[in-house]
């Protein structure tokens, strides 16, 4: 099956203000127009976490337009039709993962939360670089997979398969 638009992907997580900004800032700065990426949360901040942004523009990502907003907004008739969701929470930590229920292709790549850190300011922004460099190695190996070309079944194995790698 291949796509004649760009892939849809959401990236879900409970408070949509660090791990779910951080990748969508990262498939949308890696997808050369193979994708658009999109993030929310169940239960969302309101405000982007200061040192998520702080990272991506360590890194030259742009955060033009990242905002923190709920999943409601893409369960509307309105909304961008989903072709892949990705929730980030980490279940180890015992938060509430959000669920999308109507997605053609649901993925969970766990990624312990950054904003979670309690400790000094190097620790908490040690934390923010190690969720971006996890997600930055998964996207980056995402970007080299032919996913327009992908069915359903071999899109959600492709993006199961890049959570085992780290």
């Amino acid at each position: 099956m291949t796509h004649t638009r760009p892939l849809q992907i959401l990236i879900l997580c409970t408070g949509n203000s660090a791990r779910s900004l951080l990748g969508e800032a990262l498939l949308n700065h890696h997808a050369a127009g193979r994708w658009q990426a999109h993030s929310a949360g169940s239960k969302p901040k309101g405000t982007p976490h200061p040192l998520a942004l702080q990272t991506l523009q360590t890194h030259h990502i742009d955060i033009t337009g990242l905002r923190s907003k709920s999943w409601n907004e893409f369960a509307s008739p309105t909304a961008p039709p989903l072709d892949a969701v990705i929730t980030v929470c980490d279940n180890a930590a015992h938060e509430v993962c959000p669920i999308w229920h109507g997605a053609p292709v649901t993925v969970h790549w766990g990624i312990a939360d950054p904003a979670a850190v309690v400790g000094s300011e190097a620790d908490q922004r040690a934390a923010f670089e190690q969720a971006f460099n996890i997600l930055n190695h998964r996207i980056q190996r995402m970007a080299r997979l032919p996913l327009e070309q992908y069915g359903p079944a071999q899109l959600k194995a492709a993006l199961t398969a890049l959570a085992q790698e780290g």
